[in-house]
């Protein structure tokens, strides 16, 4: 091990246990009362409030402002909840600097806005730490749906579903239900096991069974299932990964971003889990930052983020790039792999620049790396019998497919973006559409 120490390569415990503790703690405190009141206090309270308009949810966000600065925490938590029952996650998760917050008149006059996902936090942290479910179930219905995917989308849709009355069956592939929540994001967003807590609490409204290491196509079938149950809602996700298409692919070190933070986020104990010394991440998203910035707080030397296009267009937020700078992680732009060496573990990747139209400049770049990670998109596997546009579920409406009586949201289906928050909209509306066509 010392010998491979000295060369580089994939190790566990780069760290020890109390730099690891501190690197993966929350990323923002949590504001405690006072300051909770103080950053609401700032709130203008707009009559036609542009940071409703700019949420995906459509959350009265003035309203449960004004509720935490008059010291009601809680029925701003049920304003939340009302139209985001994953509210707690999104305001951990969500990019509010691009959504509600960047439409704050705040943000428009001074460069400071609201708080407004900080706020959210509180007062949906109050109200879940009291152990209180703020919905009851209407009278059963009779009426039985199932829910495929356990993410978001799928949370949401089963949960609006109970509360009309509806028994709902959740089927996930995963050992866990939570979907991206629980095994997609940056630990350090939502440390403490939080995302399974949300999802005990989500249930708690009663008339949902959750059924796991339940996948379509492996012994769940699309028509059995429109047999069984009187409507089907699909949240599945993207579980398929793109390749780059390189010879060596196969070699120790070089693997998919998401399966990397889905290991981190089930690992106890995180002096276990190997990573490189020189890491380079492909890709530009959400996910490139969350595996880039892990392998740094893990001991990572040196990590880079490969992009092909120019900075600018980024599928990241500003906020999530600058994050990854100020972790030391370098961000290489207008380049596109080509080259992946070494023997049975991984020693170097070669990088080609390209210009705006993505042609070859003929400049290339070689950098150390004993561990790369694919980030570079996320596909759908086909479910037999559903239209399909763009790679995606194709939908009309609220999550409507080509097959009657079948439901799709979130990742999987067309439109939107693929953000928690939007996820979260989808598989409620969609619940809404499907309780007005099985009591219609």
């Amino acid at each position: 091990m010392t010998e491979a120490f000295r060369q580089g390569g994939i190790l566990p415990g780069r760290l020890g246990p109390e730099d690891l503790s501190r690197n993966f703690s929350d990323l923002h405190a949590a504001f405690d009362r006072h300051e909770a009141t103080v950053a609401a206090d700032r709130c203008y309270f707009c009559h036609d409030a542009p940071c409703v308009t700019a949420c995906p949810t459509s959350i009265d966000i003035p309203l449960f402002i004004r509720q935490i600065q008059t010291g009601m925490p809680e029925a701003a938590a049920k304003t939340i909840f009302d139209q985001n029952i994953l509210g707690g996650m999104c305001a951990r998760v969500c990019p509010t600097e691009t959504l509600c917050e960047e439409a704050c008149v705040r943000e428009a006059a001074e460069g400071k806005p609201v708080e407004i996902g900080r706020l959210q936090r509180y007062a949906t942290d109050s109200m879940m730490a009291a152990g209180e479910h703020p919905y009851t179930r209407a009278a059963p219905t009779g009426k039985r749906v199932a829910v495929v995917g356990a993410g978001p989308a799928g949370l949401a849709c089963a949960h609006r579903l109970a509360m009309h009355g509806h028994d709902v069956t959740m089927f996930d592939a995963r050992p866990k239900p939570g979907g991206l929540n629980e095994y997609g994001i940056a630990q350090y967003k939502a440390p403490g096991g939080f995302a399974q807590a949300e999802v005990d609490w989500l249930l708690k409204i009663g008339g949902i069974t959750v059924e796991t290491g339940r996948a379509i196509g492996a012994g769940l079938t699309l028509p059995a299932l429109r047999e069984e149950f009187d409507a089907v809602f699909l949240g599945i996700g993207l579980a398929g990964v793109g390749a780059l298409g390189l010879e060596g692919e196969d070699m120790t070190g070089c693997e998919n971003a998401v399966d990397f933070i889905a290991t981190l986020r089930q690992t106890e104990d995180l002096t276990t889990l190997p990573i490189g010394r020189h890491v380079v991440v492909i890709g530009g998203g959400m996910t490139a930052v969350d595996a880039a910035v892990q392998s740094k707080l893990l001991g990572a030397q040196s990590v880079t983020i490969a992009y092909r296009r120019e900075q600018s267009r980024m599928p990241a937020s500003r906020y999530e790039q600058d994050l990854a700078a100020t972790h030391g992680v370098q961000i290489l732009t207008h380049v596109v792999p080509v080259a992946l060496r070494g023997d049975a573990q991984l020693r170097e990747i070669e990088l080609a620049y390209v210009d705006g139209d993505m042609k070859p400049t003929g400049e290339t770049v070689t950098l150390k790396a004993d561990q790369v990670f694919r980030a570079i998109g996320q596909k759908m596997e086909a479910v037999e019998g559903l239209a399909v546009e763009g790679g995606k579920i194709a939908i009309t409406g609220a999550g409507r497919t080509s097959v009657e009586g079948v439901w799709a949201g979130g990742d999987c289906a067309t439109g939107g973006e693929d953000l928690t928050v939007t996820a979260v909209a989808e598989g409620r509306d969609a619940a809404e559409d499907i309780h007005a066509a099985l009591t219609a």
